[in-house]
C-alpha cells in the first residue's frame, strides 16, 4: 500500500484490521517497540475488540535507556549511530520479538519534529524494522513529508503494511 501523506484514521484502522486477519489466520502474537509514534502502533491495533486474541505487547522507548533496557539496544549502537538509524531499529525489534514473546514485531525510530532534524537526519527521517520468529530482522528508511502529526500518521501507516506483508511473507 502506497502510504499517503496524511492517512485518515479510517485508512489506519483498515491496516490494522489487515495485520489482525493476518496474525489470526497465522496464529501469531505481534509486538510493537516505539518510539517516534509513541505507542499510536499499538493504540490502532489494540483499538480493534478482540485484540487480546493476537496482541502480546507494546512498549514506548523514546530516551536511550529505555531502549537499552526494556529493549536490548546496545549502548554502542546508540553511540556510534544515534537513536534514528538501521542499526538501532534493527536492535529494537530483534529486542521487542526476543523479550516479548511475540511471533512478529515491528519497531519504528525516527524524527517527527518540528525540530530534532540535522543535515543527515532531517525531519522526516524514520527507520522501520519488522522481524519473524526465526527469521531475520529487516528495515525501511522512509523521508516523510509534512508536519509532526503527518510524519506520525504515514509511519503508522507505513508499520502496520509492512507488518502485514511480515505476516503473510
Amino acid at each position: 500500500m502506497a502510504v499517503d501523506l496524511m492517512p485518515t484514521d479510517a485508512e489506519l484502522m483498515a491496516l490494522a484490521q489487515e495485520v489482525a486477519a493476518a496474525a489470526e489466520e497465522r496464529r501469531v502474537m505481534v509486538a510493537t517497540a516505539e518510539s517516534c509514534t509513541g505507542g499510536w502502533i499499538a493504540k490502532t491495533l489494540t483499538d480493534l475488540a478482540g485484540s487480546s486474541a493476537w496482541f502480546e505487547a507494546g512498549v514506548v522507548t523514546y530516551s536511550y535507556s529505555a531502549k537499552e533496557s526494556l529493549l536490548g539496544v546496545n549502548p554502542r549502537t546508540l553511540e556510534r549511530t544515534g537513536a534514528v538509524s538501521e542499526e538501532t531499529v534493527l536492535e529494537m525489534v530483534s529486542g521487542a520479538l526476543a523479550r516479548y514473546g511475540a511471533g512478529v514485531a515491528v519497531a519504528v525510530t525516527g524524527i517527527a519534529g518540528p525540530s530534532g532534524g540535522t543535515p543527515d537526519k532531517p525531519v522526516g527521517t524514520v527507520w522501520i524494522g519488522w522481524k519473524r520468529r526465526g527469521g531475520y530482522a529487516h528495515a525501511t528508511l522512509h523521508h516523510f513529508d509534512g508536519d509532526r502529526e503527518a510524519v506520525r500518521r504515514q509511519t503508522v501507516a507505513a508499520a502496520l503494511a509492512g507488518m502485514t506483508a511480515e505476516l503473510k511473507g
